[in-house]
């Protein structure tokens, strides 16, 4: 994430006028806060200057900070309990100026962390690795010097499960506090600090979803090895990268694959389905090998069995690969994975996509006359 700060721009202002010039770079990025989201607070003597309700970040002005007395706010965190009623109360009782707007919900959490400015951003990188499904593990890993909170209710509750964990805790060796599925908070003696441990924080995030994006780079020359290695010759392949494989292998789509043909036609050419590549190919190929072989076993009387590698790949976030004896037989299994997929696609917009049975395809697979077009008689 690009780093807004311009010194020169900064260099004659107080620290109000700091908090507001960061602040504004902060809200000037949707990655970081939209439409209202966020928050942040500066520490002048004995006061809290926090981002009032009502204000957004991109567009705040001096006028948006709401000044609390700091210690009035810490001083709530000697309850229990608090209602959501009472801490709006409570804050405004707080404040210094009684015409200025309700504090954040956050008041009481920027008030208890030690340092002159706060920033607090809900960035989609950061929320999009802690609501993973390992993102717990994730963050664990990638901000080993942050204070990591579970899920909490924004407001008094946060407040007081922080005020909790950081009981005797060395401040200066926390580099900020994470929020699962909630966001950030990054804070330093300086405006440009705080605003530059936000963007580093963010950055690994992003640098992180990058790599692991990097990794659904699917090694065709292997899945080809693989392949040929099952058929017992070495296949022609045929990647297709369009637009409809990319969407027919999304996370959202991939499961289409697995429900059938389009047509009883097309089975001799593609088998029922598919095989779904995502990272541990010998793995994934050996259980579609299996897969097929109890296919077989459950339905046949005297047939002899195919050969039980894929006809057809799908690449997880990549799109899919056709496999032939030669370049013609791999170019028409991939124009028939083409319709199908479009079937499949546009049939789930009409409530679910359904073939014929497992019982059915397989007569028709094992069906002498339809073997009998491939062998060209």
């Amino acid at each position: 994430m690009k780093n807004l700060y311009n010194s020169k721009t900064a260099k004659d202002m107080n620290d109000l006028e700091l908090r507001v010039y960061t602040s504004r770079l902060l809200g000037s990025n949707d990655n970081l806060v939209l439409h209202g989201g966020g928050n942040t607070s500066v520490k002048i003597e004995d006061k809290l200057y926090v981002k009032g309700s009502g204000w957004d970040l991109a567009t705040i002005e001096k006028e948006g900070f709401s000044p609390t007395k700091t210690i009035d706010l810490i001083m709530l965190l000697e309850h229990e309990r608090l209602s959501d009623i009472d801490m709006v109360k409570y804050q405004r009782e707080a404040l210094t100026d009684k015409n200025a707007p309700n504090p954040s919900v956050e008041a009481i959490l920027h008030s208890l962390i030690p340092y002159k400015f706060v920033d607090h951003t809900h960035a989609d990188a950061m929320v999009t690795l802690s609501n993973s499904i390992k993102g717990e593990e994730i963050i664990d890993e990638v901000y080993k010097d942050y204070i990591i909170i579970p899920y909490i209710m924004p407001g008094f509750l946060l407040a007081k499960v922080v005020y909790n964990m950081t009981d005797g805790i060395e401040w200066e060796n926390i580099k900020g506090i994470i929020l699962h599925n909630h966001g950030i908070f990054t804070f330093a003696n300086t405006a440009k600090e705080s605003y530059d441990n936000m963007i580093e924080a963010v950055t690994l995030a992003e640098k992180y979803l990058k790599k692991a994006k990097k990794k659904r780079i699917h090694n065709i020359e292997k899945i080809q090895e693989l392949i040929s290695q099952a058929k017992g010759y070495e296949v022609s392949i045929r990647v297709n990268q369009s637009k409809i494989a990319k969407q027919f292998a999304t996370k959202e789509d991939m499961a289409l694959s697995q429900q059938g043909v389009l047509t009883p036609e097309h089975i001799i050419r593609t088998k029922r389905v598919p095989i779904i590549f995502n990272d541990d190919y010998e793995k994934e190929l050996a259980d579609y090998i299996k897969a097929y072989e109890d296919y077989f076993e459950r339905h046949n009387y005297d047939e002899i069995m195919l050969n039980p590698a894929p006809n057809w790949a799908v690449l997880q976030d990549f799109g899919t690969i056709s496999f032939g004896k030669d370049e013609k037989e791999a170019s028409i299994i991939e124009d028939i994975n083409n319709h199908t997929m479009n079937a499949m696609i546009n049939a789930k917009k009409l409530g679910g996509y359904k073939s014929i049975s497992e019982k059915d395809s397989f007569y028709m697979e094992y069906w002498e006359l339809e073997q009998m077009k491939l062998k060209g008689k």
